[in-house]
């Protein structure tokens, strides 16, 4: 997407949500159009997929994926570790889950404009640490799932990202072969033991 049709799509898509966003209680406005313009073209406001991937290999606990489609979509299925919040209930559902700290919000959908629609609304409502994964599920599928080495020889840069999209295409794939009964325990399981590795309580 050139730089053109994501000033557009960002235009379009603040002008949307101002009109129809109620300017009352905890979802007013409060940071000004011209500095969420700013922002949605700041780099450091995204992640790419192969970041991405590394986050699920690695399994970073300080990174929460957002998946923006809709709960029927989100059930068949979805990058491990996410949670549904679909983009039609963001705005009423994100302010009291996406609350801070040190975690990383990572919102996806299956392309741009609704991660990218979201994040204006949560900077509009001055929630931090809120990113977008570029390109969205599309791009999951064609970098990371589709990802094949064919050369003969290969850098160790280049190794150690096909070594990340190959790890987190694997757990896309069984996690998401599993049936949703399995799902909710493996994600329980890995709960449980992250809380054990920094010294919690079950």
């Amino acid at each position: 997407m050139n730089i053109r049709e994501k000033i557009s799509i960002v235009l379009v898509g603040l002008g949307i949500i101002l009109a129809l966003l109620p300017l009352t209680g905890n979802r007013s406005f409060t940071v000004s159009p011209k500095r969420l313009v700013a922002g949605a073209f700041d780099q450091t406001s995204y992640f790419t997929t192969d970041q991405v991937a590394r986050f699920i290999a690695t399994e970073d606990t300080s990174v929460q994926l957002i998946d923006l489609r809709t709960q029927e979509a989100f059930s068949k299925l979805n990058i491990p570790g996410s949670i549904s919040i679909p983009y039609e209930s963001f705005i009423d559902i994100a302010p009291g889950i996406l609350t801070g700290g040190n975690m990383k919000y990572i919102l996806y959908s299956n392309g741009d404009i609704d991660a990218n629609n979201a994040w204006i609304i949560a900077k509009g409502l001055k929630i931090s640490n809120v990113y977008v994964m570029n390109g969205g599920l599309n791009d999951w599928f064609s970098t990371v799932m589709n990802s094949r080495f064919t050369g003969e020889r290969i850098s160790a840069r280049e190794n150690a990202l096909f070594e990340n999209r190959r790890k987190a295409g694997q757990i896309f794939t069984e996690i998401n072969s599993l049936p949703d009964s399995l799902k909710r325990k493996y994600f329980e399981a890995r709960h449980v033991a992250a809380k054990k590795l920094d010294g919690g309580c079950e």
